[in-house]
């Protein structure tokens, strides 16, 4: 179950309250029974590893694909001097 935190906006009080995604918002303050207001962190879930996609950039030796050998192709032809003239 997610935790969500709450603070009075009467007296101040902070707390934190384990609730199901179907439980009610909370409205009134335990302590002085004055209205509550929901706050929100920035981050929910926070991703940590080295990559989780094939396409992510990691060290070669944690490669299982192996890198595909070039292509042969005849490499272009000099310019000539005489060309350029």
């Amino acid at each position: 179950m997610p935790t969500y935190a709450y603070a009075c906006k009467d007296c101040g009080h902070a707390f934190d309250v384990f609730q199901s995604f179907t439980d009610s918002t909370l409205t009134a303050c335990p302590e002085c029974q004055g209205a509550l207001r929901k706050k929100f962190n920035s981050v929910g879930v926070v991703f940590k590893g080295s990559g989780f996609y094939r396409t992510d950039s990691r060290d070669a030796k944690g490669s299982t694909v192996s890198a595909a050998p070039a292509a042969a192709a005849p490499a272009p032809a000099p310019a000539t001097a005489a060309a350029a003239s």
